[in-house]
């Protein structure tokens, strides 16, 4: 340890808060929280206490450390885990889904909608899950559209623009799924009690719902509102039946979250697995990767995995299990108090009906680990798809085509030529590696898809030329072969004919040409190459298709309001849709316009407009005309 480091940990604060240990970089290393800052960091540089390995090399590297002070532990947890997150230290136990499992988001908004969504926002909306089984979530977001008569329209549903008759009703009120907010028929108020009734679902309270509505169900009957009386009563039906598919595993109506981990250390991974129990019911089980492993103490990857969990959760049990107890529960016993409203107890029981609740979690991590592994074996570098060995085989290549490059040329009668470039990697899209190109070369209403062809190809891997790949091992070009000779002239030109295959798609798409050939080669309808070439074919197309109607839809939007710094086709876009044209944009006070585009974009559309200019040019005709 340095003399500067030496010095500052000596006077560092001993309140709450997380500190962030760097090396000489000034690369965040690990982040952690503690009660006492300066005992704690200074605990790192004792000499003679043990240390696993990981912290031992991790201290060798450390010259500089940052604290963050907070108020309370649980202030302090919370923060170390979104540092934890954005920064991915090195020598953290990082926690990982297996993939990016769906929410259920109930937007922030005045009428909010429902749905499901893989990308959780900080916009104030309300998300509950992650849910790791897409059927069970659909099942539940059918069983809220069966009850519930909400929007699924994006529409800005704003007071001044529903007074003045903007938007009419669509099929879903005639088929009586939305109750019509659009068109004033709902009051914010009485579609914000479906909401809470909602919300009282997705927390798996089913029983209290069935409860708060049999409650309105006798209210209404009694003053005589049969039919909406005859609305809650078919709720509570349909909500008894949802309820009675949950598995129950307690007679005691609670809320209990259960914690498991399960570990390999030979791999260095693990799992930790969570099922949610409410009233008595499981309501839904997730589970998160948790590396490294390999000298982590068991407790270690449990304090993390319930810290990572309630330091992001809307929702707190009134108890919690853990198959294996945390070190230092103080900071996760107060954050869980603090939500609750009371205090939530932790335990680890050996004996007894939770402790057999807390095995059946136990299996359940070990079978999801042992799945992970599985999946880990397949994604090894020398795991090759079926497709992509039978493709080498029926076009008769050197080595499997592991990344394979599909170009299409897409235009309307000639204008707006764009052509596309998609990539497969181990016969899956690698969307990040798509591109597109606006063609240069080819006049604007004079289609020619070859030179088309020969400007992509000659871009694409002149570009790859200096950038030294990716290289393909397969290279498809949708077309004839004209389309395929001039491909393989651009090729020429940058001098990289030869250095992977490249065939051209016919009409017919059992038929592939290679270069120089004059009969196709055929590819069985059965095999799966055929498929993967499909595949390959179709996205590229669509690619190049929605590149183009983009650009198309964007010139077609060209109005007045473009012209107005600071407002793009986005915003013009929803100007137009929500006021009608730029007329009436340009007539709407600074008020309606704020709520569509808000108040700074407003005030540069109503500056412009009632600029001086703006009125000169509107007197002589130079302002364009309303779309």
């Amino acid at each position: 340890m340095n003399d500067a480091l030496a010095d500052k940990i000596k006077h560092l604060p001993t309140t709450s808060g997380v500190y962030q240990h760097k090396d000489a970089e000034g690369t965040v290393l690990y982040v952690g929280k503690a009660k006492n800052l300066r005992n704690r960091v200074r605990s790192y540089f004792q000499t003679g206490r043990p240390r696993e390995a990981r912290i031992t090399a991790l201290v060798q590297k450390i010259v500089d450390v940052e604290v963050i002070v907070t108020d309370t532990e649980a202030e302090a947890l919370i923060l170390e885990n979104n540092l934890i997150k954005e920064l991915q230290p090195r020598y953290n136990v990082l926690l990982k889904d297996d993939k990016t499992y769906p929410y259920i988001c109930i937007k922030k908004e005045r009428f909010p909608r429902v749905f499901p969504t893989r990308n959780v926002r900080k916009d104030g909306s309300l998300y509950f899950g992650p849910y790791t089984d897409a059927k069970a979530m659909r099942h539940v977001l059918a069983t809220i559209k069966d009850l519930f008569k909400l929007r699924s329209c994006s529409l800005p549903l704003n007071p001044k623009a529903i007074e003045a008759g903007k938007y009419s009703v669509c099929l879903d009120y005639h088929i009586q799924k939305c109750a019509g907010p659009c068109v004033g028929y709902e009051t914010p108020e009485h579609y914000a009690s479906s909401i809470e009734q909602i919300k009282h679902l997705l927390n798996g309270k089913t029983d209290e719902l069935v409860a708060l509505l049999k409650d309105e169900m006798m209210r209404l009957a009694s003053e005589k509102e049969f039919e909406e009386a005859a609305t809650y009563r078919d709720r509570v039906a349909a909500l008894t039946k949802y309820s009675k598919k949950q598995k129950i595993v307690s007679d005691q109506e609670i809320d209990r979250d259960l914690f498991a981990v399960c570990v390999n250390r030979e791999e260095n991974v693990g799992v930790g697995v969570l099922f949610k129990v409410r009233e008595g019911k499981i309501l839904g089980r997730q589970h998160k990767i948790l590396r490294p492993v390999d000298d982590v103490p068991d407790e270690e990857l449990m304090q993390r995995l319930v810290e990572a969990h309630y330091a992001q959760a809307t929702f707190f049990p009134d108890e919690v299990y853990l198959s294996v107890a945390m070190d230092a529960p103080e900071a996760v016993t107060q954050l869980l108090a603090e939500g609750r409203g009371k205090k939530v107890p932790v335990h680890t029981p050996q004996r007894g009906e939770k402790a057999s609740l807390l095995r059946m979690v136990e299996a359940n991590a070990e079978l999801l680990l042992g799945e992970w592994l599985r999946q880990k074996e397949k994604r090894d570098e020398d795991y090759i798809p079926k497709s992509v060995l039978s493709l080498q085989r029926d076009l008769r290549l050197k080595k499997p085509p592991r990344r394979i490059e599909t170009f299409d040329i897409s235009h309307l009668g000639g204008t707006g030529t764009v052509a596309s470039c998609v990539v497969f990697q181990d016969g899956k899209p690698r969307k990040s590696d798509y591109r597109t190109y606006k063609i240069r070369t080819v006049p604007d209403g004079k289609p020619d898809d070859f030179q088309s062809m020969r400007e992509v190809v000659e871009r694409r891997y002149a570009r790859l030329l200096e950038e030294n790949g990716p290289w393909p091992d397969l290279v498809i070009i949708d077309g004839g072969k004209g389309q395929l000779s001039s491909a393989v002239a651009s090729l020429q030109r940058v001098d990289v004919y030869g250095k992977f295959p490249v065939v051209g798609l016919a009409k017919r798409l059992e038929e592939v040409f290679f270069p120089g050939d004059s009969v196709s080669t055929m590819i069985p309808r059965t095999s799966s190459s055929l498929r993967l070439i499909q595949r390959c074919r179709d996205e590229a197309h669509r690619f190049a298709v929605t590149a183009q109607r983009k650009q198309r839809r964007i010139k077609d939007l060209r109005s007045e309001l473009l012209d107005i710094p600071g407002v793009g086709a986005k915003t013009t876009q929803k100007l137009l849709t929500v006021l009608g044209s730029a007329k009436a944009v340009r007539e709407a006070p600074e008020a309606e316009i704020a709520a569509v585009t808000g108040p700074a974009a407003a005030r540069k559309i109503r500056a412009f407009y009632d600029a001086p200019e703006a009125d000169a040019a509107e007197a002589s005709g130079e302002t364009a005309g309303s779309d």
